[in-house]
């Protein structure tokens, strides 16, 4: 049985042995918010493509900080 196995079994046993409404609604709301996160998102082949892209640039280092971007923003919509 694997550690993940395990902690599950464990937790499963105190949630059967608890008579706290107020922890099982607590834990009831952490695995309601957590399923949002764990939701897979689909993305387009473009999408895919500009995450490489960006990913190149990182690896390259061909970075602009937000401030120098800004300013850059502010000249080209005069």
């Amino acid at each position: 049985m694997s550690g993940l196995d395990i902690l599950k079994n464990n937790l499963i046993d105190r949630i059967l042995a608890t008579r706290n409404e107020k922890l099982l609604k607590a834990i009831n709301n952490i695995f309601d918010s957590t399923q949002a996160i764990e939701e897979v998102v689909s993305l387009s082949s473009e999408q895919i493509e500009m995450l490489y892209m960006s990913e190149k640039d990182i690896e390259t280092e061909n970075l602009i900080s937000e401030s120098e971007l800004n300013k850059i923003d502010s000249e080209w919509l005069i």
